[in-house]
């Protein structure tokens, strides 16, 4: 490959990333040229608008608009894979040098709407398990396919009809269920907890509980140990769980 083609290839790219402050390479026609630029820039639009909509609407199409331009522009994406575009505007987001005034959940909360996303396409294997088995004496058989998500803000209330002003911590699980389906559910901090030692070694439902009340200093552990059965319970209910590990 010659010097002046590998010239004319990185000048042509930096066209097409910023159009409007970098000139266009000699001998490309304008028309087919504008061609080019508004092909690829649609086409990234396309799958960062499809896997964001509540942080499109909330933000404004201006604003939004203006974010994916500078996302086209600035972020370095070095993927062949369309599905992982998301993933790259949700660390273009978190990254922090966008100099465009934004709000301060707007991270946050593209990293919820990714999340989706995340869940539905990972690739786990379900361990065997008995769906009707014993929370408290056996090890517990995690969901795979779950994301155990902690935000400073309620990403999951955020919309155009909510724009919070003050950070609230917030604990959410996103996880497939039995059918495939996406779901999501609002947790509290010691329900995460309670899954990550469940989902970091294989460990029975009453080790686990029993560790948090000695985490927390729970006064009476045996109250807590009722409590945290009726809670495993309920998470086996809706799949978050899926029993005991055979």
């Amino acid at each position: 490959m010659s010097a002046d083609f590998q010239q004319f290839q990185h000048a042509f790219a930096r066209h097409l990333r910023d159009p409007q402050r970098t000139p266009r390479p000699a001998g490309v026609p304008v028309r087919r040229m504008a061609v080019y630029n508004e092909l690829l820039f649609n086409n990234i639009c396309g799958f960062v608008d499809s896997c964001f909509p509540v942080c499109r609407k909330t933000l404004g199409e201006a604003r939004w608009r203006r974010l994916s331009r500078s996302f086209y522009r600035d972020w370095p994406l070095h993927t062949p894979w369309f599905r992982e575009i998301p993933r790259e505007f949700v660390r273009y987001l978190a990254e922090g040098n966008i100099r465009q005034p934004l709000p301060a959940w707007l991270a946050e909360l593209a990293h919820y709407e990714w999340a989706e996303l995340a869940v539905d396409v990972m690739e786990t294997t379900v361990p065997a398990h008995d769906p009707a088995g014993d929370l408290l004496v056996n090890p517990v058989a995690v969901n795979p396919a779950q994301l155990n998500l902690a935000y400073a803000w309620p990403v999951h209330r955020i919309g155009p009809e909510y724009r919070p002003r003050k950070p609230q911590p917030t604990a959410l699980v996103v996880y497939r269920d039995a059918e495939d389906v996406v779901q999501f559910s609002a947790i509290n901090a010691v329900t995460g907890r309670l899954l990550n030692l469940l989902a970091a070694a294989p460990t029975s439902g009453e080790v686990a509980i029993r560790q948090i009340a000695a985490e927390l200093q729970h006064p009476t552990p045996e109250q807590l140990l009722v409590h945290g059965a009726a809670l495993l319970d309920d998470l086996r209910r809706q799949g978050i769980i899926l029993g005991s590990l055979n």
